[in-house]
C-alpha cells in the first residue's frame, strides 16, 4: 500500500493517468490524495471530477478556490470564467450528483496522527495553531455542506478581514478561513494576507513574504502539502513545507509524491493549456 499526493489538477486528465500509470496505482490498495483545483483551465475538467469521485475511499482531495468557483457559477451565483473550460460539466448527466459531491469535499485533511501532515489547497494561516486550523476549516464545512451555503458562496468573494483574531464571527470568519485555504500566497511581515501577488519569490516585493517563511512553530511541528501557487515552482521550500503545484496547466509538469519514501514523480504537459 502507497500513499500518494499529486498537485493541482485543473483538467489536465490525461497528465493525472500518466502519472498513475508510472506508479501502477491500485486503488484497492493505495490511496491519492489531492491538493485541489481539480477543475478549470485544462480541456477535462469533468474527467478530472469523474475519476476522482469514482474513486471512492481511494481519493481524498481538498478544495481550492477554482473548485469553490464552480459550485459558485453552478448555483448561478457567478458566472464562469471565458478561461475555464467547464462547459462539459454543466450539460453533463450526472451534472448534479458531481457538483453536490464537490460541495461535500472538506478545506484540510488531517493525516497528523497517522501519517505526520495536512493537506490543504494553499496553506495555513501564519497566525493559526492546529487546532485553530481544523476548528475553521470544519467552521466552512459545515456550512458548505449542510447550511446556507449559497449565501456562503455568494459572500465569499473579498480580501477581508486580512488579519486573524479569534474573535471574528459571521461571513467575515468564514471568508478569512476560506481566503488562507484557497488564496493565500503571501503576507506582509505583520501576518496580513495579500492577494494581488503572484510572482516568484525571487522577483516579488521586499515587503511580502511566502506565507511558510513567517514564523510560526506550526510550520516545523508538521508537513503541510499543498498547492495553488504555480509559480513557486522549484524554489526551495523549508524542511516540512511541499508545494507540490508545478504549473501543469501551463505548459509546465504535474507532480506527485509518494509519502512513505518522499519520491516525486513527474509527467509534462501532454499540451498546452494556456495560450
Amino acid at each position: 500500500m502507497a500513499t500518494y499526493i499529486v498537485g493541482d489538477l485543473q483538467g489536465c486528465f490525461d497528465e493525472l493517468q500518466l502519472l498513475l500509470q508510472q506508479v501502477n496505482f491500485n486503488p484497492n490498495q493505495d490511496k491519492l490524495y489531492l491538493v485541489g483545483d481539480l477543475v478549470a483551465r485544462g480541456d477535462k475538467s469533468l474527467e478530472c471530477l469523474r475519476f476522482v469521485k469514482s474513486l471512492g475511499s481511494a481519493a481524498q482531495t481538498v478544495l481550492g478556490n477554482h473548485d469553490l468557483h464552480l459550485l459558485a457559477t453552478a448555483y448561478g451565483i457567478k458566472k464562469v470564467k471565458a478561461k475555464d473550460h467547464v462547459d462539459a460539466i454543466f450539460s453533463a448527466p450526472d451534472f448534479t450528483d458531481l457538483i453536490t459531491w464537490l460541495r461535500q469535499q472538506p478545506l484540510l485533511i488531517d493525516r497528523v496522527v497517522e501519517q505526520g501532515f495536512v493537506i490543504t489547497h494553499a496553506g495555513i494561516s501564519p497566525e493559526w495553531d492546529l487546532a485553530t486550523a481544523k476548528q475553521c476549516a470544519n467552521e466552512v464545512e459545515q456550512v458548505l455542506q449542510y447550511g446556507d451555503y449559497q449565501t456562503l458562496l455568494t459572500e465569499m468573494y473579498a480580501d477581508y478581514p486580512d488579519h486573524w483574531h479569534p474573535t471574528l464571527t459571521g461571513i467575515e470568519r468564514l471568508r478569512y478561513s476560506i481566503n488562507v485555504f484557497t488564496r493565500m500566497r503571501y503576507c506582509f511581515n505583520d501576518k496580513r494576507l495579500e492577494f494581488a501577488c503572484k510572482f516568484p519569490p525571487q522577483t516579488a516585493p521586499n515587503e511580502l513574504k511566502p506565507w511558510f517563511e513567517l514564523e510560526n512553530p506550526l510550520y516545523q511541528q508538521i508537513n503541510i502539502l499543498f498547492g495553488h501557487w504555480a509559480s513557486l515552482v522549484d524554489y526551495p521550500t523549508p524542511k516540512n513545507i511541499y508545494a507540490l503545484d508545478t504549473g501543469c496547466v501551463w505548459g509546465n509538469r504535474m507532480t506527485m509524491l509518494r509519502w512513505e519514501d518522499k519520491q516525486y514523480f513527474t509527467q509534462q504537459a501532454v499540451k498546452p493549456y494556456i495560450k
